[in-house]
């Protein structure tokens, strides 16, 4: 398990990484966070996004790893997983 500030740092380099993937300064990342809650997250910005982690994080993922994701703590826990 990571200490906080490792997870601290991971929310925060996502958070960029979602505001700029999505347009939205204002985006707040929770463990329970989904598609639902932001308006533009659709399926086009939905592949931005994991590549643009993947790059960030270097690190891969699966269509699969990707496709069972239900929320960004569970995306959190897949980049975890992968460092």
């Amino acid at each position: 398990m990571l200490s906080a500030p490792k997870l601290a740092d991971i929310y925060a380099k996502l958070t960029a990484i979602f505001r700029d993937v999505f347009d939205d300064d204002n985006l707040e990342l929770t463990p329970e966070l989904t598609a639902a809650d932001v308006d533009e997250w659709d399926s086009l910005n939905h592949i931005r996004l994991v590549v643009s982690v993947e790059r960030a994080f270097a690190v891969s993922f699966s269509a699969a790893q990707v496709g069972r994701l239900k929320n960004v703590g569970e995306f959190v826990d897949l980049i975890v997983a992968k460092l």
